[in-house]
Formats: C-alpha cells, sequence, structure tokens
C-alpha cells in the first residue's frame, strides 16, 4: 500500500492522481478517471472533483493508496 500524504483538510481526486504519479500534469485527469478503474473506499468513481480526506483509500487499476 502507498501513502499520499497531504498538508490540507482535503484534496481531489484529479490532484491525488497526480501526486500518486498515475498522470503527469492536471489536465490528464479527465481523461484518467474514465481510463482507469477507479476505486475511493470501496466504491467506482469517475468524478476527478471528488473530495479524499485522510484515512480514504483509493484503488487505481491494482494499486492501493492511502491517504493521510
Amino acid at each position: 500500500m502507498n501513502h499520499i500524504k497531504i498538508a490540507s483538510e482535503y484534496i481531489t481526486l484529479g490532484q491525488f492522481l497526480k501526486y500518486a504519479g498515475i498522470i503527469s500534469v492536471g489536465g490528464e485527469a479527465k481523461i484518467a478517471v474514465k481510463t482507469h478503474k477507479i476505486l475511493v473506499n470501496g466504491a467506482s468513481e469517475d468524478r476527478r472533483g471528488r473530495k479524499l480526506y485522510p484515512g480514504d483509500l483509493v484503488k487505481v487499476d491494482n494499486n492501493t493508496y492511502k491517504v493521510e
């Protein structure tokens, strides 16, 4: 499991994808949420603006990340 540390109250899924290294620039987020299988706390997610909070588990394809 990979850990992504944030300094604010929450982070959007689009920002998360960039910080996790899944995409290289924020503009790719719109396409990435449609082409990758993304689960947030076990539920399918395709909104790049979805807010992620510390403790959330994000699974992208076969990789699992924890927001801290």
